[in-house]
């Protein structure tokens, strides 16, 4: 396939995979504070770890802002071991919860109420936030129009030649950014399938409360194009063995590849 320039090869991207997979209803939450507690369990972590951790704290009724700071580290810690780094993640739930108490009377609407830049800011000023944690919690949980970029999405574009390997996550992101935001207008491309048909297709999840809440059209492109390139990196650009054959994305590999 001829390539244009990489803004038109990412576009490209979002209308094929979409095409292929259809709706990938991310992310798969019930609350807001449900998608924070898992953008911070899933570092490092694959998410059936952080399922099982998210069980652990539903069943303990303590998977909300009230929970969270009620409870003892010592309780916390064992109900998301599953998770891995059980310790430093319960701190750094900890920490979240006193800052949205100091900072928004622990209250969630306030916090996702401030501007994009101020508050992603705030977020990368705590403990154990980074950009993908940040822009996670931004953009599920609070629907700003951030692209998360994950070692996924850096893996395909370096095996596809877009940007190298060295390429660093404000780079990324602002291709992604600038290069997805002429398609807003038409959020859902014509030809997708029905979540019914989709549900096992890419890296989608069954429907839930925060996957299918409203949310404009740029954000849910965001939202689409990171859960789709999940899809490509989990079922065929693995991270040692590449299984090319069948990938939706095959035709825009460099030749000889």
């Amino acid at each position: 396939m001829s390539r244009g320039s990489k803004e038109t090869e990412v576009r490209q991207y979002y209308g094929i995979l979409y095409r292929a997979w259809g709706p990938q209803q991310w992310w798969p939450a019930e609350t807001q504070f449900e998608v924070i507690v898992g953008a911070y369990l899933t570092q490092n972590t694959a998410w059936t770890n952080v399922e099982r951790a998210l069980a652990n704290l539903r069943t303990a009724e303590i998977l909300n802002v009230e929970g969270i700071r009620r409870v003892r580290l010592s309780r916390l810690e064992p109900l998301i071991r599953p998770s891995g780094y059980f310790r430093q993640k319960a701190r750094r739930l900890k920490t979240f919860v006193a800052f949205l108490d100091k900072e928004y009377g622990g209250a969630l609407d306030r916090l996702f109420s401030q501007p994009t830049v101020k508050l992603r800011e705030e977020l990368l000023g705590l403990n154990g936030i980074g950009p993908e944690t940040a822009d996670s919690i931004l953009l599920y949980a609070g629907n700003h129009p951030v692209f998360v970029v994950d070692a996924y999405t850096r893996r395909i574009l370096t095996r596809h030649e877009v940007l190298p390997e060295t390429a660093d996550y404000g780079e990324v992101q602002e291709l992604f950014q600038s290069a997805l935001k002429p398609t807003a207008q038409d959020a859902a491309p014509a030809g997708g399938m029905s979540q019914s048909d989709a549900i096992f297709r890419g890296g989608a999840h069954p429907p839930s409360a925060m996957s299918t809440a409203p949310r404009n059209p740029l954000v849910q492109i965001y939202n689409e194009m990171h859960g789709l390139l999940v899809g490509v990196g989990k079922n065929y650009c693995g991270k040692s063995q590449p299984k090319c054959d069948g990938c939706p994305l095959q035709p825009f590999l460099p030749r000889g590849k």
